[in-house]
């Protein structure tokens, strides 16, 4: 019986979690993942807060990949981790989650050019 409980537990965390599965963490957003084939620009990070709110923003490269896989991995990946997607405004992708807010922009298409801001909704 055990076997069969254990096997489960494993199945459904491959099945439902598949997204996670080595997935690197944006530095300074300890809780948002780092889409595959982008890196993150050092050095080009805002930080601000406090226990209220906070603010920060990330910038983020790649040579490699297009927006579009950005936009599909975290549309499909976001709500997994209790982000509501708000929509798509020009090249802004917006999320919401318990007072905070997640916006994905595309800056530049070559190389790809892309900054993440995560800000508190007051």
């Amino acid at each position: 019986m055990k076997k069969i409980e254990i096997l489960a537990l494993v199945f459904a965390g491959v099945f439902f979690f598949p997204t996670f599965a080595g997935a690197a963490f944006i530095e300074g957003l300890e809780d948002i993942p780092l889409a595959p084939g982008l890196t993150q620009v050092q050095n080009d990070n805002i930080s601000f807060g406090n226990e209220e709110s906070r603010l920060v923003e990330v910038s983020l490269t790649s040579a490699k990949i297009g927006f579009a896989k950005v936009e599909k991995f975290y549309k499909d990946t976001l709500p997994q981790m209790g982000w509501i997607y708000q929509g798509k405004r020009d090249n802004i992708l917006t999320f919401y989650r318990e007072g905070e807010v997640i916006d994905i922009v595309r800056e530049s298409v070559k190389p790809l050019s892309v900054r993440i801001t995560v800000k508190s909704k007051l």
